[in-house]
């Protein structure tokens, strides 16, 4: 019974007081759309630095010059085993000449007197490879293979990119966390606001013998009501953001968001916006009842 009547007067609650209502909703969903918003930009920007790492960590093994073609193949299929590497490119000798005369123009065909370029296994690692002591590692476990010269990678540079992409997480974690503590604090403030504007229904249940827990109940519903509102129209908004987003993200190569993706960022909006409205009225109820005088 006392259940029913929570969630009965906080669906009523919610249409008496239709402006602090909409008030506290509608801080509500501006927490959600700021939070949504940072959850879209995140997850995307873990996948361009993800590309990004991948494109750098790549790696060049030069075969020496007595390897042919047959022992190329053979020893870029063992490099396809090898673990970290996600895909790897054999480069015959004539086709690195083609490399070097298309780079260099016509003028490169004064140093073909001679096959001086050898062959060579391009490898682009994981990105959970890409870093400098699984680079270091990697290229100790190719140097040790037979007719194997040497295996280069662009060191300088990728030490540059994880420094950039650190700075950049470190960045989006603070700035996330302002996000957050920002949306509690506008909703915490709104809805005091709505809880001090029914201080004298709060009142008139307490001089009737009703206990804190059951005033504070219906306020609660509400809010949570409230929240799953706000949630919906901020997947509204975050839903018109994403498409922007996703046209803009082609330019990167980057893959759209997934119906996995979208699924999760709808689940956890729900979620938020209950927790947020749940959270939000029931620490505001909670104190304001306390301090509602009897006379």
């Amino acid at each position: 019974m006392s259940l029913a009547y929570s969630i009965k007067e906080g669906f009523l609650g919610f249409r008496r007081a239709k402006f602090a209502s909409v008030a506290s909703t509608s801080a509500m969903a501006v927490a959600l759309i700021l939070i949504g918003l940072f959850m879209m930009v995140s997850t995307k920007a873990q996948e361009v630095s993800d590309a990004l790492q991948a494109r750098v960590g790549e790696m060049e093994i030069f075969l020496s010059d007595n390897a042919d073609d047959e022992l190329g193949n053979a020893l870029h299929q063992r490099a396809l085993l090898t673990d970290g590497v996600e895909s790897a490119e054999y480069v015959s000798r004539e086709e690195a000449m083609r490399v070097f005369e298309r780079d260099f123009g016509d003028g490169s065909r004064d140093f073909f007197d001679e096959p001086f370029l050898p062959p060579s296994i391009r490898v682009r690692v994981a990105s959970a490879y890409s870093n400098t002591d699984s680079l270091e590692s990697l290229k100790g476990t190719f140097i040790n293979w037979a007719q194997v010269d040497d295996a280069v990678y662009n060191k300088s540079l990728l030490a540059q990119v994880q420094r950039n992409l650190r700075a950049i997480t470190s960045m989006g974690l603070l700035l996330g966390s302002l996000v957050v503590l920002a949306s509690i604090f506008l909703v915490a403030n709104t809805v005091r606001l709505t809880i001090y504007a029914r201080r004298l229904l709060i009142r008139t249940m307490k001089l009737v013998g009703a206990t804190d827990s059951f005033v504070q109940r219906p306020f609660v519903v509400e809010g949570i009501l409230q929240g799953l509102i706000a949630a919906l129209v901020a997947l509204g908004v975050v839903a018109l953001v994403q498409r922007m987003i996703s046209r803009w993200l082609e330019g990167f190569g980057v893959v759209s968001y997934s119906g996995s993706e979208l699924f999760t960022l709808i689940v956890a909006m729900l979620i938020l916006g209950a927790a947020l409205g749940w959270l939000g009225s029931f620490l505001a109820a909670r104190r304001f009842i306390k301090k509602v005088a009897l006379h």
